[in-house]
C-alpha cells in the first residue's frame, strides 16, 4: 500500500463528498446531462487541469499533462430515471450522506466515480508528477441509451486530437479489476392484431394476448442459453411493452415488447434475433404474419441538440491477463486498495463495447461502489470507496508507464 498517496485522497475527502452529492443534486437521464456535465467543467477547472473541452454530443473531457503516452479515465454522466419516486427510502436527488455512505441516484455509477477521478488528477497535478503521459478524464453522456456510442464519436471524430492506448472505464465494480463484460443487443417485437370494441373482444385479435404468449416463450429462452467461462450466462429479458389501442374501451392491434439480450463472445445479434423469432413460433404464431421481430435502432438526442440513430447491438470483450493494462491495474489496486486484488468480469455493460469491443483499445474497468445498487431505489457508494478509487486514479499513471516498459 503506498500510504502518500492514500493519504494525499483522504485529505481530499471532505471535496469528494461534496462534489458528488452537487452532481447527485442534479437529475442527468440520457439526454439531460447538460448541467452535471457543466458541474464537471467547473470542478476541473477549480482543481486545475490543463485543458477543458465539451465536444459536439455534450461529453465533458479534462486533461492532464502532455506526454506520449494518452491514457483516457471515463465515466457515465448519465444516470437511469427514477422510476415511481414513493418508492424511494430517500430524495433521489438529494445525496444523502448517512454512517459513512453517500445515496441517490447516480452515486453507484459514473458519479462517485467522477468524483474519484477529478480529485485523483489533482493529486497527480500537486504531486508534480513529469511522467510521460497524457491522462484525459472523460464525463460522457448517453450511455446508458447506447453502450459507448459516446466513445465511438471521440474517437470518430478525434476529439482527443490522439487514440488513447488504455482505457479506464469506471463503471461500479466494488474495487474490484473487472477485465469484460459480455455483449449486448436490444430488439423489438412487434405482436399484430385486430381492433373491434372491448365489449365483443372475440371478434378481434388483442395484440397484448399475442404479445403476452410470445413473452413467456421468451423467458424460457433462458434455460438453454450458454455458459462462458470467462464472461459467464448469456441472458434473455423483456424489459417493456408499449400498447396501441383506439381507445381503452377497444382491443388493442398492436403491441411492442423491447427485449434485452446479453450475449457470451461465441454468439451474435443474429443468432439470438434467430431464437426470437423460433420463440414467435412456439408461442403459436407466424413470423412475419401476427408478430415481428427485429434489432432495434435508437434514435438519439443528445442535450446539445445534435441527433444520430444507433443499432442497438454493442460488443462484448475481455482483456488479456497479460496484457499490460491488466498489470498496471494490479499494481495500482496494491498501492491504493489492498495487496490481494480482486479480479473478475462485469455484470452490466459499459462504454467499453466501444473502446475494446470496436476499437479494439484495452480497456479495463474499475470504479467504487457495488453495481448491484445501481439503478435501484437504494443507489449508494461507500466514501470510503471515494478515497480508494481516487488513490488508484492517481496511482495508476506512473504504474502503466512502468508496466509498458517492462
Amino acid at each position: 500500500m503506498d500510504t502518500r498517496i492514500i493519504q494525499a485522497a483522504e485529505s481530499r475527502r471532505d471535496d469528494m463528498i461534496r462534489f458528488l452529492r452537487d452532481l447527485i443534486a442534479l437529475p442527468s437521464a440520457s439526454g439531460k446531462e447538460k448541467e452535471a456535465a457543466a458541474r464537471v467543467k467547473q470542478e476541473m477547472e477549480k482543481v486545475g487541469f490543463d485543458e477543458i473541452r465539451i465536444d459536439r454530443t455534450g461529453n465533458v473531457l479534462g486533461r492532464v499533462g502532455n506526454g506520449a503516452h494518452v491514457i483516457a479515465m471515463d465515466a457515465a454522466l448519465d444516470t437511469a430515471g427514477i422510476g415511481d419516486p414513493d418508492l424511494w427510502p430517500f430524495n433521489p436527488f438529494r445525496g444523502k450522506l448517512e454512517n459513512g455512505v453517500v445515496y441517490g441516484r447516480g452515486a453507484a455509477g459514473g458519479k462517485s466515480a467522477m468524483a474519484a477521478m477529478v480529485y485523483g488528477a489533482q493529486i497527480i497535478k500537486d504531486s508534480g508528477s513529469d511522467g510521460d503521459f497524457t491522462l484525459w478524464i472523460t464525463g460522457t453522456v448517453q450511455s446508458g441509451n447506447c453502450d459507448g456510442l459516446c466513445w465511438d464519436s471521440i474517437l470518430k471524430e478525434n476529439v482527443l486530437d490522439t487514440v488513447p492506448e488504455a482505457v479506464v472505464v469506471t463503471a461500479p465494480t466494488n474495487l474490484k479489476i473487472c477485465r469484460g463484460h459480455r455483449g449486448r443487443a436490444r430488439f423489438v417485437v412487434t405482436a399484430h392484431g385486430a381492433s373491434c370494441c372491448a365489449a365483443m373482444p372475440e371478434r378481434g385479435v388483442n395484440a397484448v394476448n399475442t404479445a403476452a404468449k410470445i413473452a413467456m416463450e421468451i423467458e424460457k429462452l433462458n434455460a438453454g442459453l450458454p455458459v462462458d467461462p470467462v464472461s459467464g450466462k448469456a441472458t434473455v429479458a423483456v424489459t417493456r411493452i408499449d400498447c396501441e389501442t383506439p381507445s381503452t374501451s377497444a382491443v388493442p392491434d398492436m403491441t411492442r415488447l423491447f427485449i434485452d439480450r446479453r450475449l457470451t463472445a461465441a454468439e451474435t445479434a443474429e443468432k439470438a434475433l434467430d431464437e426470437i423469432k423460433a420463440a414467435i413460433e412456439r408461442a403459436g404464431f407466424e413470423t412475419g404474419k401476427d408478430a415481428d421481430a427485429a434489432l432495434d435502432v435508437a434514435r438519439v438526442q443528445f442535450y446539445t441538440g445534435c441527433e444520430t440513430q444507433c443499432e442497438c447491438r454493442f460488443a462484448g470483450w475481455t482483456l488479456g491477463e497479460d496484457a499490460p493494462l491488466f498489470a498496471a491495474a494490479v499494481e495500482s489496486c496494491k498501492a491504493a486498495v489492498e495487496n490481494n486484488p480482486q479480479t473478475g468480469v462485469l455484470s452490466i455493460s459499459t462504454n467499453g463495447a466501444a473502446t475494446m469491443g470496436i476499437h479494439k483499445i484495452p480497456t479495463v474497468c474499475f470504479g467504487p461502489a457495488d453495481e448491484t445498487f445501481a439503478d435501484t431505489v437504494n443507489d449508494q457508494c461507500p466514501v470510503d470507496h471515494l478515497i480508494k478509487a481516487a488513490a488508484f486514479y492517481a496511482a495508476f499513471p506512473a504504474k502503466y508507464l512502468n508496466a509498458v516498459r517492462k
